[in-house]
């Protein structure tokens, strides 16, 4: 199997949206076990957080807002009590876009 064989596509008129993850939260969402994310786990992995900040298709705030609805509900036992209140908050703002 190529990688990136059943990566979803952008369409013609699908928009990004840009959202900045820094500091904490990208350290806690790197540390996240994301076996099916679909390619969103290498994509986090990859940045860095510096000037730029990485612009976001609907669906791929999708599969991350459903990965952090685990950690808040407390389905991922191998988040700290830290680490599971900053994605709690990263999980509102995507919530809110």
């Amino acid at each position: 199997m190529k990688p990136g064989k059943y990566d979803q596509k952008h369409g013609k008129y699908d928009q990004k949206h840009q959202v900045r993850i820094t500091g904490a939260e990208l350290r806690e969402l790197k540390r996240l076990d994301m076996p099916e994310s679909l390619g969103l786990d290498q994509r986090i992995q990859r940045f860095s957080g510096d000037a730029s900040h990485p612009a976001w298709y609907r669906w791929e705030l999708e599969r991350l807002l459903e990965m952090l609805s685990l950690v808040v509900d407390g389905g991922d036992p191998f988040v700290s009590a830290k680490g599971r209140v900053r994605l709690t908050k990263l999980h509102d703002r995507l919530l809110a876009l």
